[in-house]
């Protein structure tokens, strides 16, 4: 049967620039990195300061599993003040919504809108249990709760060979056909042969963003993800199934060994997608 689950939540502060300047890397990894994301029938979850964004893993094998969170948000219930979106990592799921469930196969989502009471989460073949990747914003009013199929997703094509970067973008959760309070999301799948996700760098300060590095494409892939602001970046090296928190402040950019695919997720003031500040190649350090 399973059910309503404590999960198991690490909780990250804001940091100014000037901070991130003195850190060394075991540093930049405790303070940005969540090195856990996916454990079997648990639930992982940061709170990030960033804006008060939770992420983390959510991964039914033989129990379902509820996310239980009040005392810790002041609220009687985890969704009572909040917005939430998922992506599924793994193998085929579903989830219960106030009592109606719905199939959720690899790579499909959801958006689920403030006042929620009831989520529970399954798998439907225990050996290949789903993996839930959950983001949850703060929310001011409730939007519909929306299936978000992986075969509806706004697909963008972007890069190219040449500069290592030929990628595409699948917008889940976008204002350009849903409504939400802050929260967006999507997943970005490079192709063979190509390393480098989003650079040239920007940086957006209305908004915070979270990178969950996943999909390698072999088991020594590796990636290094670039963050800080332009004129002292930091360094994090990220395996599987990682994720990594990036202040309103930093650049977010990485390349890997081989391709790779992420997820992202930002919330902040300003829900427009290409509202960012690029920067210049000459200005990193």
């Amino acid at each position: 049967m399973g059910g309503k689950m404590v999960p198991k939540m690490k909780v990250q502060y804001a940091h100014s620039p000037q901070d991130i300047s003195h850190y060394d890397a075991e540093q930049m990894r405790q303070e940005f990195l969540m090195t856990k994301v996916f454990a079997p029938d648990q639930i992982l979850l940061t709170y990030t300061y960033n804006d008060r964004m939770i992420f983390g893993g959510v991964m039914p094998q033989k129990d379902a599993l509820e996310i239980e969170l009040s005392k810790d948000l002041g609220v009687d219930y985890f969704l009572q003040r909040r917005e939430l979106g998922f992506i599924n990592l793994g193998g085929e799921g579903s989830v219960e919504i106030e009592g109606v469930t719905y199939p959720v196969l690899s790579h499909d989502g959801f958006y689920i809108g403030m006042g929620t009471r009831k989520v529970v989460f399954r798998s439907k073949v225990s050996a290949s249990p789903a993996k839930f990747y959950i983001v949850s914003t703060p929310a001011h009013r409730t939007y519909p709760t929306r299936r978000l199929q992986f075969k509806d997703a706004v697909k963008m094509p972007m890069g190219d060979q040449e500069h290592m970067n030929k990628r595409t973008i699948y917008k889940y959760i976008d204002t350009s056909v849903m409504d939400t309070c802050q929260l967006q999301m999507g997943y970005t799948v490079l192709e063979p042969g190509n390393a480098w996700n989003t650079m040239p760098a920007h940086t957006h300060a209305r908004r915070m963003e979270t990178y969950l590095y996943t999909e390698f494409g072999s088991p020594m892939t590796r990636v290094c993800h670039f963050m800080g602001v332009p004129e002292d970046t930091k360094h994090i090296w990220v395996e599987p199934d990682q994720a990594i928190v990036n202040p309103s402040f930093s650049i977010h950019s990485g390349v890997g060994t081989t391709n790779y695919a992420f997820v992202w997720a930002m919330c902040g003031e300003n829900q427009t997608y290409d509202d960012m500040d690029p920067v210049e190649m000459h200005r990193l350090r």
